[in-house]
């Protein structure tokens, strides 16, 4: 049994929910362990569509747990993997929404940052203030700040580690949605329960083409984007669901 993680799945959503309250829902070893273990769980479910990444008591991550990583060397990031729980989520096979309340910060805001959607309280707040204690973001915090927020915004965030209030985040593209205190969870949640009822192999193109274009120059991301829709026309979901626009009705798609 996981000791601050847990998993709820309903109508082909999985919420994980972390709830380490004492340190506000903070990131040790032990948390990233449960988190992947919980993440690998709902992704390998094949009745799960989509993932909520959540916090409890008010608060998404607050931050990686100082205590643990004070005396640290390099080798053991190496070999306790301390970066895996980024790679999971970064790679997931299914789309993963974090629900931001209260605290999104070091590798909280890293987390929400690796998910495909983020879904923000309107008092939340987001930052990377690694560099108040010595170091910097490790878990692409640096990276996708740089290319959701652009270099200027990106080096003041975390140059300075100031906090990012959630209206801020969302005008600089670090937000999908922004919603009134106490809502994140739910908004997220109706979001992930549409795109449950979209066909899995679109939804899965659509995220390939969107992480794999965002790096390569425009012509090469056009024309991966190009074969994953022609790609998606050998595909019985296309089939019904062209057919069920015609026909006027619901369609029902099947996955294959």
């Amino acid at each position: 049994m996981a000791e601050f993680v847990s998993v709820a799945t309903q109508a082909r959503v999985a919420v994980v929910t972390l709830s380490r309250p004492a340190r506000r829902n903070a990131l040790n070893l032990q948390v990233k362990r449960e988190l992947v273990d919980a993440l690998e769980r709902a992704l390998a479910d094949a009745e799960v569509a989509a993932i909520v990444l959540t916090g409890a008591r008010g608060y998404f991550v607050a931050g990686t747990d100082i205590a643990e990583m004070a005396n640290m060397r390099p080798i053991d990031h190496v070999l306790q993997r301390s970066g895996h729980l980024f790679e999971v989520v970064r790679h997931a096979s299914k789309p993963i929404i974090a629900a931001v309340e209260g605290y999104a910060l070091g590798g909280g805001c890293e987390l929400a940052l690796a998910c495909d959607l983020i879904v923000a309280a309107e008092d939340a707040r987001f930052g990377q203030p690694e560099i108040k204690v010595g170091i910097m973001p490790g878990a692409g915090g640096t990276q996708r700040l740089l290319r959701a927020a652009g270099r200027y915004k990106a080096a003041l965030w975390a140059l300075t580690g100031e906090m990012i209030p959630a209206g801020e985040a969302y005008a600089a593209n670090l937000v999908s949605r922004l919603v009134p205190s106490g809502q994140a969870l739910d908004a997220a949640r109706e979001i992930a329960l549409q795109i449950a009822g979209m066909p899995p192999l679109a939804v899965q193109a659509i995220r390939e083409a969107l992480r794999l274009g965002a790096d390569a120059p425009l012509d090469t991301a056009l024309s991966l984007e190009r074969r994953l829709f022609e790609r998606l026309f050998d595909t019985a979901d296309q089939r019904e669901g062209m057919r069920a626009f015609l026909e006027k009705r619901a369609a029902v798609f099947s996955g294959r």
